[in-house]
C-alpha cells in the first residue's frame, strides 16, 4: 500500500497488479479520502501523454472498468484511463441505493461534485510518479450523471480537462429526481406502448421532410393520442399526455421538458419493470433519490408515492441539491485555459429530455457557437445509447482532434446498429442549429448523401419554476 498526499485528495493504493499481453498494462486501484474509491490503468507501451477520464451514472457506487479508447492516437495505450465510484460502494444487486447518502454529508458532497475533481488530481500524481511527467493533455467523457459531472468540471474547476465531452447531462439536479417520479407515476402497459408509438411515427416521421423512420426534432409533432381512443383507455390516454407535457404546477412547469414524441419504445424498460431494473429505471431513481438523497439531512424526505408536484415542494429541494446542478452560464475560465467542451443528446432521450439541454445551451450562448463548445441533437437517439434507428454517437476522436489540432468539429457521423451489431445507417450531425439534409438521391441510410442545413427555429428557452438556479459562477463548495 502507498500514500499519496495529495493536497485535499490523500490517497491510497491498495493494489498495481501488472495486466500481461499484447495490450499490457499497470492496474492501480486505490481510494481517495474519505471513501472514494478510483481505478486507474496505466499502459505499459504506446502512451503519448493523454489522460482520459470517464463519468459515473445514476447514483454511481460501481467502478465502470474504464476502456482505453480507440482511435484517438497512433496505436493502443496512447492515453492512460481511470474511473471513480463516486464516494461510496452500492451493493451489486442494487445499483440504485441511496442508503450510503441518508446521514452523510461528505459522502453527498463526494458525488455531487467533489469526486471527479479528486480523481482527476489523484490520477495526473501518480502518473507523473509513472512515467516521469504529468499528463501533456487531459480529458474527460461522461453521458447522463457523468455528462453533468463533465459540465460542472468546466464550470467549477476549469483547469482540470483540456477537453470534455458532456452526453446527455443531468445537468437540472434539482428537477430531475422529480421529472423522473412524474413519469414514473404516468406508466401504461408495454403493449399499448407499441400501439402509440406506431401511431406517432405515422403521424410525425415525415414532418422533417423525409420519411426514413426517425423524428429528427420531436418538437415538430402534433400528435394527438386522443386519436387512440379505442385503442388506450381514457385513463391511458390521460396518462400520455401527461408524459408529453412534463410536470407543472397549475400551469407553471417543474421541469424544462417533457417525453419526446418518438422516445416511446424506450418507456418499456425505463418506465415498467424490466430484467436487473426492478420496477423500472425512473421508479428506481425517483424512489431512491426522494427517500435518502435530494432532501437536506435532518429534514422531513419524500418518497415516488409521496411525492407532490408543487413548485413548494420543488424550493425544499433546493438547499441540498444546488450543489449538484451544472447550470452555471460563466465559462470564461474554461475558455481562458483553452478548454473545448462538446455537449450532445439524443433527440429521442426518454431519461433526460433533450429540451432542458437545449434551454441550458441557449442561455450560456444566445444561440450561437463559441469559441470553446460546440452542442450536438442526435435524432431520435435515446438516453446515451440506443434508438429507433441511430444508437450509437462518439465524438472523442474530435474532441481530442479539436484540442490538439485547434479545428472546431463541423459534423460527427452518428451511427445505427441492428441487433446482431452491424453497422444499418450512418447519418452526420452537424453543431446546433444546423441539422442534416437530404440531398434527394442515393440511400438515406449512407451519410453521404446528407448535407448541413438550417435548423427548425425554434425558442429553445424555456420558461419554468426553476429559473433562478442558473448561475453566473459556480457554486461554492
Amino acid at each position: 500500500m502507498r500514500t499519496f498526499d495529495v493536497p485535499d485528495a490523500r490517497a491510497k493504493v491498495t493494489s498495481a497488479t501488472v495486466v500481461a499481453g499484447e495490450k499490457g498494462f499497470c492496474d492501480v486501484r486505490g481510494t481517495i479520502e474519505p471513501a472514494i474509491g478510483f481505478q486507474l490503468k496505466l499502459p505499459l507501451r504506446g502512451y503519448q501523454g493523454r489522460y482520459v477520464q470517464y463519468g459515473c451514472g445514476g447514483f454511481c457506487g460501481i467502478i465502470d472498468d474504464p476502456a482505453f479508447p480507440p482511435g484517438c492516437g497512433p496505436a493502443f495505450g496512447d492515453a492512460a484511463v481511470a474511473a471513480t465510484d463516486d464516494g461510496h460502494q452500492a451493493p451489486p444487486e442494487n445499483p440504485f441505493d441511496t442508503t450510503w447518502a441518508a446521514s452523510n454529508q461528505k459522502a453527498r458532497d463526494d458525488y455531487f461534485f467533489r469526486a471527479p475533481h479528486a480523481l482527476s488530481k489523484v490520477s495526473k500524481h501518480i502518473i507523473a510518479a509513472f512515467y516521469g511527467r504529468p499528463p501533456v493533455k487531459s480529458y474527460f467523457s461522461g453521458c447522463s450523471n457523468g455528462g453533468r459531472e463533465g459540465l460542472l468540471l468546466a464550470q467549477r474547476y476549469p483547469r482540470d480537462f483540456d477537453g470534455i465531452v458532456a452526453a446527455a447531462p443531468g445537468a437540472y439536479y434539482t428537477a430531475l429526481i422529480g421529472y423522473q417520479a412524474w413519469i414514473a407515476r404516468n406508466t401504461i402497459p408495454n403493449d399499448k406502448i407499441f400501439v402509440l408509438h406506431n401511431a406517432v411515427m405515422q403521424a410525425c416521421d415525415g414532418n422533417d421532410g423525409l420519411v426514413d423512420g426517425q423524428i429528427e426534432d420531436p418538437r415538430l409533432c402534433r400528435f394527438d393520442p386522443g386519436t387512440l381512443t379505442g385503442q388506450l383507455t381514457d385513463d391511458e390516454i390521460a396518462r400520455v399526455r401527461r408524459l408529453y407535457a412534463g410536470p407543472s404546477d397549475h400551469g407553471v412547469r417543474l421541469y424544462p421538458g417533457g417525453q419526446p414524441y418518438g422516445s416511446e419504445i424506450s418507456w418499456t424498460f425505463w418506465l415498467n419493470p424490466s430484467e436487473g431494473l426492478g420496477r423500472g429505471i425512473a421508479p428506481e431513481l425517483a424512489d431512491n433519490g426522494l427517500k435518502h438523497l435530494v432532501y437536506p439531512i435532518g429534514r422531513p424526505h419524500s418518497s415516488l408515492e409521496k411525492f407532490e408536484f408543487t413548485t413548494r415542494e420543488l424550493r425544499r429541494i433546493v438547499p441540498e441539491t444546488v450543489k449538484a446542478n451544472s447550470l452555471s452560464l460563466d465559462l470564461r475560465a474554461f475558455e481562458r485555459a483553452g478548454g473545448k467542451l462538446i455537449i450532445w443528446h439524443g433527440a429521442g432521450d426518454q431519461g433526460i429530455p433533450f429540451e432542458g439541454t437545449l434551454d441550458y445551451w441557449q442561455r450560456l450562448t444566445g444561440g450561437r457557437n463559441p469559441s470553446y463548445a460546440r452542442l450536438f441533437v442526435v435524432p431520435s437517439m435515446w438516453h446515451c445509447a440506443g434508438g429507433d434507428t441511430l444508437t450509437d454517437f462518439d465524438p472523442f476522436r474530435a474532441l481530442v482532434s479539436w484540442v490538439e489540432g485547434g479545428q472546431a468539429p463541423s459534423r460527427i457521423i452518428a451511427t445505427g446498429r441492428d441487433q446482431d451489431g452491424n453497422v444499418v445507417r450512418t447519418r452526420p450531425v452537424y453543431p446546433y442549429p444546423l441539422r442534416a439534409k437530404y440531398t434527394g438521391s442515393g440511400s438515406i441510410d449512407d451519410a453521404a448523401n446528407f448535407v448541413a442545413a438550417p435548423g427548425f427555429g425554434f425558442d429553445d428557452r424555456i420558461r419554468w419554476a426553476g429559473e433562478d438556479l442558473y448561475r453566473s459562477g459556480p457554486v461554492a463548495p
